[in-house]
């Protein structure tokens, strides 16, 4: 059974919104504790959200153009609603990381856009396995399992390079 809010758009606006959220999220968050573990700088982790903001959305924004356009069973419009919407849910998602660094302490922040990024995987994970007639609990943990296996991961990649490098 699908919900309302798919049969408002095509599976390319669809796919487009699920990878760019959920590449946001884990391509940020790794960002944002690796370089803070590596840094323990905000101009270093304002940055780096900024960069993937921008590079890593076009980035992916062409990945699914590509990947998309390699189905010959995708129309042109269902392509290109996929390469905007990646971007824009990407560009979006990325950007709402910056705000706790502008209007909280940087600890709190860091704490903060943890939460969030975990925040927007339940959501998605959630609706995903709702749109799919699934267990909601079993989607939710497997996708936040492998979230933080990459905060995890870029934590001590962070430290690694704090420890290899001398980084002050």
């Amino acid at each position: 059974m699908t919900g309302h809010w798919q049969t408002q758009m095509d599976s390319g606006t669809r796919t487009g919104i699920f990878f760019g959220m959920t590449s946001g999220v884990i391509t940020t968050l790794g960002v944002i504790v690796g370089l803070n573990a590596g840094t323990e700088s905000f101009v270093a982790v304002i940055g780096g959200i900024l960069v993937v903001a921008i590079a890593d959305a076009m980035s992916d924004a062409l990945g699914i153009h590509l990947a998309m356009e390699s189905d010959a069973e995708n129309s042109h419009s269902q392509v290109w609603s996929a390469t905007f919407s990646t971007f824009a849910a990407k560009f979006l998602t990325t950007v709402s990381f910056a705000v706790p660094f502008f209007v909280m302490t940087f600890s709190v922040a860091l704490f903060m856009s943890v939460v969030w990024g975990y925040l927007i995987i339940l959501v998605l994970s959630f609706k995903l396995a709702r749109s799919q007639g699934g267990k909601p609990l079993n989607v939710i943990v497997e996708h936040t399992l492998i979230a933080t296996v990459v905060v995890v991961a870029a934590h001590f990649v962070g430290v690694w390079i704090r420890q290899t490098f001398g980084v002050t």
